[in-house]
């Protein structure tokens, strides 16, 4: 059986494929403060936006949809380690927040949700 861990690298690959092909530019994964983690980050349009993403993911809906899984406390805690990021990288540009909800249909297969701009 695989870890949580595991599940969840292999769900962020999935997202990350995604964003790819949506013309998204991939800059890295896993960027982890004391205070959190950054699952994926990209830049979009022409690289003068920075984009953190939060991949969410639920076996079943039974509990909630994979969006609605985003507590306050997991929101300041991306909020405080993307602000390391950017103060890491001096990035001076705009910044946005996207969220990726993926979720099994009833055949079985991965539905994705994406929202930019969702907090």
């Amino acid at each position: 059986m695989k870890k949580k861990r595991e599940i969840g690298f292999e769900f962020e690959d999935l997202a990350k494929k995604y964003l790819l092909e949506k013309g998204m530019r991939y800059i890295e994964s896993n960027f982890y403060t004391r205070y959190g983690e950054i699952d994926l980050i990209f830049t979009d349009e022409d690289d003068k936006i920075l984009v953190f993403v939060e991949v969410r993911y639920r076996k079943n809906t039974e509990f909630g949809e994979p969006l609605e899984t985003i507590d306050r406390r997991k929101l300041e805690k991306i909020m405080i380690s993307s602000q390391i990021y950017i103060k890491e990288k001096r990035w001076k540009q705009n910044v946005r927040y996207d969220v990726i909800g993926i979720k099994k249909d009833k055949s079985g297969n991965n539905k994705i949700d994406w929202i930019k701009n969702a907090f």
